[in-house]
């Protein structure tokens, strides 16, 4: 059998297991490329070749796992984020690229920190870490800063420290294991976070991949989506030097409740809150004025 006829018989599988005909065709493909260890070019140059040997059985067993709707990520392991390469396991929320919006904005928060920051080495905060993309993209990105990490599952802080070993080896993440900021101590001039913040009513219309195979605590934000959301928003001010941002990604059609906790809390100003590239309302950009 030739790659492109192994190929195009997987893509035949996956559709029959409910995928969508250009999801199929894609996973295909790119299950076919992990195997083989070759780059786009190369499979397209090579796909009347023959399969090469131990190909069929090792792709077989890949498509097999797609099939019972696994994750792509978690049959490769591997999930690019802000341009990198993250190790992604089931102990982890696989990133997603609205999430760099984030990133964006900390980035955008450090660079003007001299008009409100009071360290020449400010203390950045991911809270909920999970594999670690947010703080190890920041450490690469702002070296100037130190960066603490939490999470409430070990397992996902032994993939963060991997990431950050392999990806930011000269300078590593503080990572520890706290639920979002309790019982620690210190004074940050930045707190990010992406929290869980799918209700849970939602469940029944998320796909398979997310609902049945991604970790839920990592997912859902209770009976509205928006606990853990009013948690951190409690939490923050008594971790934040007076003039201090938190930053935090917010789930779509959230965006009128958020801003109406945030106002209600009293303890901060919105600075502003940005959208994705199809115009969706994503993170919020705060400012902690009071304790």
């Amino acid at each position: 059998m030739t790659l492109h006829a192994a190929i195009q018989h997987a893509r035949d599988r996956l559709a029959r297991a409910g995928l969508a005909p250009s999801d199929a065709e894609f996973d295909a493909r790119l299950l076919a490329r992990h195997v083989l260890g070759w780059d786009a070019a190369r499979l397209l140059a090579s796909q009347r070749d023959p399969e090469p040997p131990g190909f069929g059985a090792r792709y077989d067993t890949a498509i097999a796992r797609r099939e019972r709707r696994e994750p792509v990520a978690y049959i490769t392991g591997v999930r690019e984020f802000w341009g990198l390469p993250f190790e992604v396991t089931p102990d982890v929320l696989i990133p997603r690229p609205e999430t760099e919006l984030l990133v964006e904005e900390a980035l955008t928060a450090l660079r003007e920190s001299g008009s409100w920051g009071t360290s020449e080495q400010p203390l950045v905060v991911d809270v909920g870490t999970g594999s670690g993309c947010v703080a190890v993209s920041l450490a690469r990105e702002a070296p100037d800063a130190r960066v603490v990490a939490t999470d409430i599952s070990p397992g996902a802080l032994l993939v963060a420290r991997r990431n950050a070993a392999r990806l930011t080896p000269d300078r590593r993440p503080r990572f520890v294991c706290a639920d979002l900021l309790a019982g620690l101590r210190f004074q940050a001039d930045l707190i990010v976070s992406n929290p869980p913040y799918v209700s849970v009513g939602d469940a029944p219309g998320l796909t398979p991949e997310v609902r049945d195979r991604e970790p839920h605590p990592a997912l859902f934000g209770g009976t509205d989506g928006l606990a853990i959301v009013r948690a951190l928003l409690a939490q923050a001010p008594s971790h934040l030097r007076a003039g201090g941002r938190l930053i935090f990604e917010f789930g779509c059609g959230q965006d009128d409740a958020v801003e109406e906790l945030i106002s209600a809390d009293g303890r901060y100003t919105i600075i502003g809150i940005r959208r994705d590239l199809q115009g969706i309302p994503r993170v919020a950009v705060t400012r902690v004025d009071g304790r």
